[in-house]
C-alpha cells in the first residue's frame, strides 16, 4: 500500500483530533516526534514525542474546552513539508497552559492564530514547528493591555 501524502496525513489527524478521535495520535505522530514549538519551564524542550503531543492536547482542552473548533485558512504543501495557517476556537475555562498562568479564567470565547509546519515521512509527522499569536490570546483572556488602553 502506497504511503500517503504528506498533507492527507496533517488534514486527517486535524479532522480526526477535533472529532475527539484520538487514536490519530498514536497512527499518525511518531513516537519520538521532536516538536520544536514546545517549550516549558521543567524542560527547554518541552513535552516530546507521540505522549508529549497527546499532553500537549489535554491542556489545551482543558484550558479551551470540548468543544474546540478549527478553521484552516491555507495548508500548503511541498516534499515532505506541511504548512497549515488555522485558527483554533475555543472558551477559556482554565489557564494550566504556562502562557495563562496566573490568568483568572475568564470563559469569554477565544480565537487563536497559529501557523504550523509539519514534516512527514512515511506517513507520519516526525516533526513539528509553530508560530502562534500569543499576544492575541492574552488581550481576549485580559491578560495584555490592548494598543487603545496603553
Amino acid at each position: 500500500m502506497p504511503s500517503r501524502e504528506p498533507k492527507d496525513v496533517v488534514e486527517e489527524l486535524f479532522r480526526r483530533v477535533v472529532a475527539r478521535d484520538f487514536t490519530a495520535i498514536d497512527e499518525l505522530v511518531a513516537e519520538d516526534l521532536v516538536n520544536h514549538a514546545a517549550g516549558g519551564a521543567d524542560d527547554l524542550r518541552g513535552p516530546q514525542g507521540r505522549e508529549g503531543w497527546k499532553q500537549i492536547l489535554a491542556t489545551l482542552t482543558n484550558d479551551l474546552g470540548d468543544e474546540v473548533t478549527v478553521d484552516h485558512h491555507h495548508v500548503v504543501a511541498e516534499g515532505d513539508l506541511v504548512v497549515d495557517h488555522m485558527t483554533l476556537h475555543g472558551r477559556h475555562r482554565a489557564s494550566t497552559m504556562g502562557l495563562l498562568a496566573g490568568t483568572e479564567a475568564t470563559g469569554v470565547p477565544v480565537a487563536w492564530t497559529y501557523i504550523h509546519i509539519w514534516r512527514v515521512v512515511d506517513g507520519m509527522v516526525v516533526e513539528h514547528w509553530a508560530c502562534r499569536d500569543d499576544v492575541g490570546l492574552l488581550r481576549q483572556v485580559g491578560a495584555w493591555p490592548s494598543p487603545s488602553t496603553r
